[in-house]
C-alpha cells in the first residue's frame, strides 16, 4: 500500500507589539480563516510562532503561507495625511527569513496581501508604500466588504488555476508591489494598473496575491488554495524516496 501524504503547510502568526489585546503583554494571533482555507484543500496547517529559529520551522513543513498584515515603513517621509500602522520589526525580520528559508528549499510558497508584498521584496522587487502618493490615477483599494475587478495575464498560472480570465476580488490595502523583481512576473492587474497578483516565472509554486481568497469563499479561491496544497504534497512525494535511498546508503 501506498502511504497517504497529507502535506503540512506553515503559516507564521503576527506580533502585537502595542499592547493591542492587553496593555503589558505581548500576544500572536492570527484571523482562523487562513486554516480552515488550507484544511478544506487537504492540507495540515501549522501555526509557527515567532521566536523560533525561521530556517528549521521552514525544514518541517511542506510548504509556507505568509498571510495578511501590517505596513512597511517607506524609506522617505510621506505627506502628514497618510498613516501607517507599522509591522512589528520582529516580525518583518522573522517572516523574511521564514520566506527566505523556504524559497531555498524550492517548497511551495503563497504570499496574501502583506505576504505578497513581502514575496516580492524577497525576490528583489520594490514596493508602492501608498497608493494615492506613488501612482497616479491609482483607484481606491481600501474598499471594506466591496469588491473590484482583477484581470489575469494571458498563460499565467493564476489564470488556468481561476478557470477565468477575470474575478472580483476584495481590498483591503493602500500598499502595493510596483516592481515583481527579476524571479517573479505580474499575474493580474486592477484596471487602474495596480498589480494585484504575482507568480515565479518559472519552476516551483511561489504565488503572490493582494487579495483575500481565505475569507472570499467563491470557486477560483477555493481552487487557488488546492493548487497550493497538491504543489506541497508533489513536493513532498519527490522528498521522501530520495530520504529513504539516503538512509539504504548509510546502511550498507
Amino acid at each position: 500500500m501506498v502511504p497517504r501524504v497529507t502535506p503540512t503547510v506553515g503559516i507564521p502568526l503576527c506580533l502585537d507589539a502595542e499592547g493591542r489585546w492587553k496593555s503589558g503583554r505581548t500576544y500572536h494571533y492570527i484571523d482562523a480563516s487562513y486554516a480552515r482555507a488550507i484544511e478544506r484543500a487537504g492540507g495540515v496547517p501549522v501555526y509557527l510562532p515567532l521566536g523560533a529559529e525561521p530556517r528549521a520551522l521552514a525544514a518541517r513543513v511542506d510548504a509556507l503561507l505568509v498571510p495578511g498584515g501590517d505596513d512597511f515603513l517607506p524609506p522617505r517621509r510621506y505627506p502628514a495625511q497618510v498613516r501607517f500602522s507599522p509591522v512589528p520589526r520582529a516580525q518583518l525580520e522573522f517572516d523574511r527569513a521564514l520566506v527566505e528559508a523556504a524559497l531555498a528549499r524550492r517548497i511551495p510558497v503563497l504570499g496574501i496581501c502583506y505576504g505578497m508584498q513581502l514575496l516580492a521584496v524577497a525576490r528583489g522587487g520594490t514596493l508602492h508604500y501608498d497608493l494615492a502618493t506613488d501612482l497616479a490615477g491609482a483607484g481606491e483599494h481600501q474598499l471594506g466588504d466591496r469588491r473590484h475587478w482583477v484581470v489575469f495575464e494571458s498563460g499565467s498560472k493564476l489564470a488556468r488555476i481561476a478557470g477565468a480570465p477575470a474575478l472580483e476580488v476584495s481590498s483591503r490595502h493602500h500598499q502595493a508591489v510596483a516592481e515583481p523583481g527579476p524571479a517573479l512576473r505580474v499575474a493580474a492587474r486592477g484596471a487602474d494598473g495596480v498589480i494585484e497578483a504575482i507568480e515565479a516565472a518559472r519552476g516551483a509554486f511561489q504565488v503572490g496575491v493582494q487579495w483575500h481568497p481565505e475569507s472570499q469563499g467563491d470557486a477560483s479561491s477555493e481552487a487557488l488554495f488546492r493548487a497550493f496544497v497538491a504543489a506541497a504534497k508533489r513536493g513532498r512525494k519527490r522528498a521522501r524516496p530520495r530520504a529513504a535511498n539516503s538512509t539504504k546508503r548509510i546502511a550498507r
